[in-house]
């Protein structure tokens, strides 16, 4: 099948499947658009989706959009095709994120065997079990972030710790901010008000925390869901940090592709995640967050990972929304 031959059913199936990932918020906030005289599909912010208070420099629009990426490459290894991807490819327009050139038949690509999971992956906000996470397995995640240029450290001891203050302290920090509250509050969504497209259903905002030292994002803010349950979340939390070694659009792009291939990763091996980025919000905070001893690394992402139920599905935004053609 060559370039030519891919239609425009095959490509809104990739894009379909790009568009699964998880963004801040669920915000989704990326365009595609595919040229059929090069086989390209590029992949552009929506900056009418950026976030002026909580996301102020862009990093975690380019994070989301950066796993949308990954998951178009894990489209394209399903369908036996190549990946031909360069990421920010006109300087002159840095709202173009990514070019991703449909290239010729391959049947070695690793990233094919993920394609189930992309379906599969929902980020779960609710308590998950004491069962740890095998060492075997944590490799396998830290390998999977190194493929896409990241690294993953699990903290342990003191470090820990010192993240979980940090978090807290940030979703504080968050509810006391008239703009910031504003601006999470507008992308939550009651599951009562009709057809949703984005944004956060209340039904996924999970139980709120009763006890328990796990980082539990709660995104009903001071307002009280009725009928909401309450319940402990873990004691001893397995909390990763994602990071780079630079601190660029591109390493925002690449940290992005690295979770969201550990996190299709940690489901094809039974294990549920969350995210915890109140801290990352604060550019003060975020710096905290980095390893004490080493002082190393840009923290990109903080995730919670381990053992639970599935978090249901969140709505996505129609491919006709996103997906242009060039004629």
């Amino acid at each position: 099948m060559s370039v030519q031959t891919i239609d425009r059913l095959t490509v809104t199936g990739l894009v379909s499947d790009a568009t699964a990932a998880p963004s801040m918020h669920n915000a989704q906030p990326w365009l595609f658009r595919y040229a059929p005289g090069t086989g390209t599909i590029t992949l552009s912010a929506d900056l009418s989706r950026a976030m002026a208070h909580e996301d102020r420099d862009g990093r975690g629009l380019h994070v989301g959009c950066g796993a949308a990426l990954l998951n178009l490459r894990v489209a394209l290894a399903h369908l036996a095709r190549r990946a031909e991807t360069t990421l920010l490819p006109d300087p002159a327009v840095p709202e173009r994120l990514a070019a991703v050139r449909i290239g010729s038949p391959t049947t070695t690509d690793a990233l094919a065997e993920l394609y189930p999971a992309i379906r599969e992956r929902h980020t779960s906000r609710f308590p998950f079990t004491g069962r740890q996470i095998p060492p075997a397995l944590r490799d396998t995640l830290g390998g999977a972030a190194r493929l896409e240029g990241a690294e993953l450290t699990f903290l342990s001891g003191p470090h820990l710790t010192s993240v979980l203050d940090l978090i807290a302290d940030a979703e504080g920090y968050g509810l006391m901010d008239p703009d910031r509250n504003a601006e999470r509050a507008g992308w939550t969504r009651s599951s009562g008000a009709g057809a949703m497209k984005d944004g956060v259903p209340d039904y996924a905002f999970g139980p709120r925390k009763r006890g328990g030292t796990a980082p539990a994002r709660d995104f009903a803010g001071l307002d009280v869901v009725e009928g909401r349950p309450t319940a402990d979340f873990e004691d001893r939390p397995q909390v990763a940090l994602l990071s780079t070694a630079a601190d660029e659009p591109a390493d925002w792009l690449r940290a992005g592709q690295a979770l969201e291939r550990l996190l299709l990763v940690a489901t094809r091996h039974g294990l549920t995640s969350s995210f915890a980025t109140q801290a990352l919000e604060w550019s003060d905070l975020r710096w905290l967050l980095r390893d004490p001893v080493s002082g190393s690394g840009h923290v990109q992402m903080v995730l919670r990972l381990g053992y639970g139920p599935r978090g249901p599905r969140t709505p996505r935004r129609s491919v006709h929304e996103v997906l242009t053609f060039e004629s």
